[in-house]
């Protein structure tokens, strides 16, 4: 993990245990923040969801990493999660009895925006979301 004021990232390896990891990482960055415990449950719920489909929906092979970055600006928490994939995630209508298919929807619900851009050059997009804490209110 690499620190910078009010801003941390890291490489973490695309598997499912890098869920656990990078929801450690934000912890650890929250708790170096003043008042980032209003932003942890959202924060490990929407980073969870972000990093879950870049390890799950992503066509790449298994040694490509994912990188994540966690940045505290304006009131807001922004995270981050880049990938090698140049397919931009989409929302789904998930039937009532599907299993999985909600990620996203979750995301726009507890983010104050979110979004998915190209990275510059050939290679992968970054998927985002900016949260306001438990005392701002989301959405």
């Amino acid at each position: 993990m690499t620190t910078i004021p009010s801003a941390t990232f890291a490489w973490l390896p695309r598997r499912p245990t890098s869920g656990g990891a990078a929801r450690s990482l934000l912890r650890e960055f929250l708790a170096g923040v003043d008042g980032g415990e209003l932003f942890a449950e959202v924060g490990m719920t929407v980073l969870t969801e972000l990093v879950n489909n870049a390890v799950q929906h992503v066509r790449a092979p298994r040694d490509c990493r994912i990188f994540v970055r966690f940045e505290m600006s304006a009131g807001l928490l922004r995270i981050e999660v880049h990938d090698p994939s140049r397919k931009l995630p989409a929302m789904r209508k998930a039937s009532r009895d599907d299993e999985s298919g909600r990620g996203l929807l979750l995301v726009e619900q507890l983010s104050q925006e979110w979004g998915a851009n190209f990275r510059e050059g050939p290679v992968g997009k970054v998927v985002w979301a900016a949260l306001a804490s438990a005392a701002g209110g989301a959405g």
